[in-house]
């Protein structure tokens, strides 16, 4: 079992209870991005190895993202594979992270840069775990709902905005139903391409920003949802300004990531200059540049897109500083 002590104090105890197994070795990661590293991968190995682990142990992630990558990308190349079991206890771990085989731990020079693709044997959801969770982490996990419904189903992101209220105030059924359909499609677009070939790119919708705006800040000082939040609203405007999204839903896009409780602008000490930078190192990044998820006529619909001109580009990126400013 791999957790933190901060997810262990509530769910460790219910949940060796629950496994009823004969043997269990529980391994407690710090808490927060900056922890999803090489140097916490070593420890779990070693914690593997000590304990006489073997090809038949079974990893069971306990607790948020950078719990599930971590634990998923160790269960990964221990003994070239062992299986795994996903038990998320964040929104954005039950909506997103823990769904479709992405495993990885982040280095200096770009967020999950080092990983492998490895599917959990199950991911089992508990939206009880839920409420513990603190105000930031569950708007940061209704960044990739929102995400879901603006890159793959208009419906979905119609339903999201007109419950965003019940979500953030931790309605059961509107959990429920919210994480059942980001599941349902992200599940659908891994099912058809699993190794991110082609489609599930898209699911990198905002991201790109996003991950820039992680590793430029440093790990942790954002949360994950936060620095999506802002991507999206920065792909709405760079979409409009290659006239891929009409105004009105650009600003549609941003009133309702503000109304999730997330950043609708990037940090005001990140440059347009360190965001280039930064954005050439991302893992969809070409040798002709950074390639973008974008809409395709506006929201519900989204494709990847090369060759992004250069000055519609810039303007976002300043418009966006100007915001924070």
């Amino acid at each position: 079992m791999v957790s933190n002590p901060t997810v262990a104090e509530h769910y460790l105890a219910p949940l060796t209870k629950a496994l009823a197994v004969q043997e269990l070795d529980s391994f407690l990661m710090e808490d927060g991005e900056e922890h999803k590293s090489l140097a916490t991968l070593e420890r779990i190995l070693a914690r593997l190895l000590e304990g006489g682990h073997t090809r038949s142990s079974v990893i069971v992630a306990l607790g948020g993202g950078v719990v599930g990558d971590t634990a998923g990308f160790a269960a990964a190349i221990f003994q070239r594979g062992i299986d795994f079991i996903q038990v998320p206890t964040t929104l954005l771990a039950q909506v997103d992270s823990s769904v479709g085989g992405k495993t990885a731990v982040n280095h200096p020079l770009g967020k999950n840069m080092i990983g492998a693709f490895h599917q959990p044997r199950s991911v089992v959801i508990d939206v009880d775990t839920l409420d513990t969770l603190p105000d930031r982490e569950l708007s940061a996990g209704l960044a990739e709902v929102i995400k879901h419904g603006l890159m793959a189903d208009r419906a979905y992101l119609d339903w999201v905005e007109a419950h965003i209220d019940p979500l953030r105030a931790r309605d059961k059924p509107s959990l429920v139903k919210a994480i059942t359909g980001s599941c349902r499609i992200k599940a659908a677009v891994v099912a058809e391409d699993e190794k991110e070939t082609g489609k599930r790119a898209l699911l990198n919708l905002g991201h790109t920003f996003a991950h820039a705006i992680e590793t430029g800040l440093g790990y942790g000082n954002w949360l994950h949802g936060e620095a999506v939040g802002a991507g999206l609203v920065m792909a709405a405007d760079l979409s409009m300004r290659l006239g891929r999204c009409p105004q009105p839903e650009a600003a549609r896009i941003k009133r309702l990531v503000a109304a999730a409780g997330l950043p609708t602008a990037p940090p005001a000490d990140l440059s347009p200059d360190q965001f280039l930078a930064l954005m050439a190192r991302d893992k969809k990044a070409t040798a002709e540049g950074p390639r973008f998820v974008l809409f395709k006529h506006g929201p519900g619909a989204a494709e990847l897109v090369p060759n992004i001109p250069q000055g519609p580009l810039t303007q976002t990126l300043t418009a966006a500083q100007s915001l924070c400013a």
